[in-house]
């Protein structure tokens, strides 16, 4: 339910505009003046202002500019009457969207209402792909490992050096790499990424080299492949320890001579590459067992990086955690869930084992099933919903060591995650419906969704009230 404040020193026209707005199923607040107007847009989150520019104590225009400099990207309709065009392009300059005459008229009025409020959802939804497609997300964290993870970064990257990147599976390594190229004089080319664990070791020649039509059986045509692809770049093998023997052998000599031969070719090719390898392995130990080329290992591991696991560095959970709410809120198109203090030390309590990975997928699953301030008893409660019960370690908040009944879900149910975010959001809907006693109006204030958009949820997932 979108949210409008009306500030209008004219009591009429204020409620006037309230019987109008309300009856379309907006939700309304209004207020007198400009100055008690900015108190209110600093502490709601306001999906549209309708503001009068003759008032006592603020002028509309001066609210208008302050109102954009406290929320850039919050929409003002400004309304007068003493409208005239020069008023007009001045609130335009000043960032107004639009500008309405009193006595307002009802159409125009609500179709500039509508129009204001779908903007402002296009700018949501621009900066969310935005995100989405940036380069590189931060390197979030304070601790000393990731002070010195960026030092040496900044350090490296200008360089042609190569790097080995080691840590866990879900620690950070691939976005290390990403920024050891984003701040090489390498950025303006592609970086390549080739996950070495996922590709059959018969086909991984073909996928780093390339290959000659009628090479092997399935060759119909000639394929270029990564070394090439990322000439003037970064190649980024990732999984490097999970590669064959063949293929390090062939890895070694593209990097000896900067040259490659196509798998059934004879030509040379010349390749100019940076080339960043990484592993979750330990590769001293898999050259002592034959799996790994020594020589290879010295040619990589010119600069070593370790990425630490989560659980080394639990300072960092509470930037990571409120970073991840914030980018899956704007994601989904909600409101800015928090989390509280006794949340926060709940999560740095928890062994972490899929590290900043698990992380993630921790956060979003909380934003989906808990309320707007994220608990202590939600990260219980969620922690390990697979589980029969999550242990609570002690001194979390002064708690004593415990378990908690978790949730009793079978996630072998289901096929892909989104299959069980749509269970997730039916089974979180369908409790808030019945708590609210199936009052539709006030389940879609309570979460905080338009409520044509809660019948469409309602509908979607067939949810029926149960008669007592």
């Amino acid at each position: 339910m979108a949210k409008i404040l009306i500030v209008d020193d004219e009591r009429a026209i204020r409620n006037t505009l309230r019987e109008i707005l309300e009856y379309e199923d907006y939700q309304v607040e209004d207020v007198d003046n400009g100055i008690d107007g900015l108190e209110l847009i600093k502490k709601n989150d306001f999906d549209l202002v309708l503001c009068d520019i003759k008032m006592n104590r603020m002028d509309g225009m001066e609210v208008l500019a302050e109102g954009l400099s406290i929320k850039p990207d919050l929409p003002f309709i400004m309304i007068s009457g003493h409208g005239t065009i020069e008023t007009a392009v001045e609130a335009s300059k000043k960032g107004a969207y639009d500008f309405i005459s009193k006595p307002p008229d009802l159409n125009r009025l609500l179709i500039t209402v509508r129009n204001a409020l779908e903007r402002g959802n296009l700018v949501t939804e621009t900066k969310v792909l935005k995100r989405k497609v940036s380069k590189v997300r931060e390197i979030l964290g304070n601790s000393p490992a990731i002070q010195k993870i960026k030092d040496t970064i900044d350090r490296v990257a200008p360089t042609d050096a190569r790097v080995l990147i080691t840590g866990a599976n879900g620690s950070g390594k691939e976005l290390v790499a990403r920024w050891l190229h984003e701040k090489s004089n390498r950025s303006n080319g592609p970086i390549i990424e080739v996950n070495c664990a996922a590709i059959p070791s018969e086909l991984i020649e073909s996928e780093l080299f390339g290959h000659e039509k009628g090479s092997f059986t399935s060759a119909v045509k000639q394929r270029i492949g990564k070394f090439e692809s990322a000439t003037g770049g970064t190649l980024f093998l990732d999984e490097i320890g999970d590669m064959s023997l063949s293929a390090q052998a062939k890895v070694l000599r593209a990097l000896q001579e900067s040259k490659i031969t196509r798998v059934g070719g004879e030509k040379e090719i010349e390749v100019d590459v940076r080339v960043v390898a990484a592993t979750n392995k330990d590769l001293l130990k898999e050259i002592e067992a034959g799996n790994f080329r020594m020589d290879l290992y010295h040619r990589l591991s010119v600069i070593l990086i370790h990425v630490p696991p989560l659980t080394e560095r639990k300072d960092d959970i509470p930037i990571i955690a409120g970073n991840f709410c914030e980018e899956i809120c704007n994601e989904y198109g909600m409101p800015t869930k928090r989390f509280s203090e006794g949340a926060m030390e709940a999560l740095k309590s928890l062994p972490w084992t899929g590290n900043i990975r698990e992380l993630r997928n921790m956060v979003e699953r909380l934003i989906i099933l808990s309320d707007k301030t994220i608990t202590e008893n939600d990260v219980r409660t969620f922690a390990n919903p697979s589980g029969p019960e999550t242990p609570i370690p002690q001194g979390v908040n002064g708690t004593t060591s415990s378990t908690v009944s978790s949730t009793q879900t079978n996630f072998d149910q289901f096929a892909s995650f989104q299959e069980y975010k749509d269970h997730a959001e039916k089974e979180y809907i369908k409790y808030k419906l019945e708590k609210n006693n199936w009052n539709v109006s006030k389940t879609a204030d309570d979460i905080d969704i338009q409520r044509s958009h809660l019948y469409s949820k309602i509908e979607k997932y067939g949810l029926k009230r149960t008669e007592q």
